[in-house]
């Protein structure tokens, strides 16, 4: 007996997702609420439970493949683990394809983004153990392996040298994700409607530094995190909202949406890509509990477990390029928003202080913003208020 997996409830006013991957092929075992696809929605992956325990039946649709919730994507085969112990013999068959199976992830079972970071690295993905869920390959654990290991990627140069036979240059086409077409869509819809201005500013990240290596131990031994920039900059600009509310509103229709909170979006890493969930109410939370929340979200978006909720809302956007080199950026603002603030890498550069020249951490920061809402002259203050609080921390303990 067949029962069918159907797609689940993906949020709300979510219809509809693309099929990622799938990750169990038919025959494999299965258990109970054990993930068994991968689906693509506009804001975030979302796993395929299966609902049964049993053998994984017959794929309904394909990688790639547009389906609506409450779809049959598959079906579950009853039976157990005797019965579906017969199953990987024919894949241990041909001994040549033994052999990756054991280990590491087979080609079909990577995900398109890593099967691209496998093609452009010339790697071979049998050789590569897997960090992400359930051991699967990432983008990062292609490009670890071929930085660690130059040697492999020399083997690939064979079958290179012979495509000027046959034409020489070669082109891969890869259709787009369903989140990247929808990041795609929003980022070019804020360009046509916001009138966007960035204005910098630079800060001295120095008290900041000092006071991180002073406590972060202690704040570790106490919190159960450690001590980042980011949860000083988070409470920081909670400050400077409350002072410039023009910064924390939106426009809807002909009116001006004030909020009286201040929920953050903050981008996080994923093996999807940047995501961006949302810190509630950011206004009444501590540098430990921001600081919490952040942690909790990079976790869980490395594990594909942030849930739709997470994702929606959000009245100011920080960003912080600097974790990946960038020294200026000019950020898009995330509709209905109204602003983000860009953050930058930090470099000890010459800047004078009483009349002296001297070398300092420094970091730039940007804020694009919609002028349609907001003034130059609010935006220049916002970047001001959140530059003396990130010089001198003592003014966000005594909020000032």
């Amino acid at each position: 007996m067949a029962t069918e997996v159907l797609v689940p409830v993906l949020g709300e006013s979510i219809t509809e997702a693309t099929l990622g991957e799938w990750l169990k092929q038919p025959g494999d075992k299965v258990a109970a609420d054990e993930p068994i696809a991968s689906l693509e929605t506009d804001k975030v992956s979302v796993e395929v439970p299966s609902p049964v325990a049993g053998v994984m039946g017959q794929h309904a649709v394909s990688v790639g493949d547009t389906v609506q919730v409450g779809a049959m994507i598959a079906t579950i085969d009853s039976g157990n683990g005797a019965a579906a112990a017969p199953t990987p013999a024919p894949a241990a068959a041909p001994a040549p394809a033994a052999e990756p199976e054991a280990t590491g992830d087979t080609p079909a079972a990577l995900s398109p983004s890593v099967r691209r970071a496998v093609l452009e690295h010339g790697v071979d993905p049998a050789t590569i153990k897997g960090t992400g869920k359930d051991g699967r390959l990432t983008k990062e654990d292609v490009a670890a392996a071929a930085s660690s290991k130059p040697a492999t990627t020399s083997a690939p140069a064979a079958p290179a040298a012979a495509a000027p036979a046959t034409g020489g240059r070669k082109e891969e086409r890869v259709k787009m994700t369903r989140l990247r077409q929808t990041i795609a869509k929003r980022l070019k819809e804020a360009q046509n409607t916001a009138a966007m201005l960035t204005t910098f500013n630079d800060v001295d990240m120095t008290a900041v530094i000092e006071a991180r290596a002073k406590y972060k131990d202690l704040f570790e031994k106490k919190h159960g995190v450690r001590l980042g920039f980011m949860g000083f900059f988070v409470k920081a600009a909670t400050m400077a909202l409350k002072d410039i509310p023009s910064v924390n509103a939106s426009i809807e229709g002909d009116e001006i949406v004030y909020h009286d909170y201040a929920d953050i979006s903050v981008a996080v890493s994923s093996p999807g890509g940047l995501v961006v969930p949302v810190i509630r109410d950011a206004q009444d939370l501590s540098v430990a509990g921001i600081e919490k929340t952040i942690g909790d979200f990079g976790k869980r978006a490395r594990d594909g477990a942030l849930k739709m909720d997470e994702m929606k809302g959000g009245t100011f956007t920080i960003s912080n390029g600097g974790v990946f080199g960038s020294l200026m950026s000019t950020p898009i603002i995330n509709p209905p928003q109204s602003a983000v603030l860009g953050l930058h890498r930090i470099e000890d550069r010459p800047v004078v202080v009483n009349g002296q020249v001297v070398v300092r951490p420094m970091m730039y920061l940007a804020l694009s913003y919609d002028h349609r809402l907001i003034d130059g002259r609010e935006a220049v203050t916002f970047l001001v208020a959140l530059k003396n609080a990130i010089e001198d921390p003592t003014r966000i303990l005594i909020d000032l």
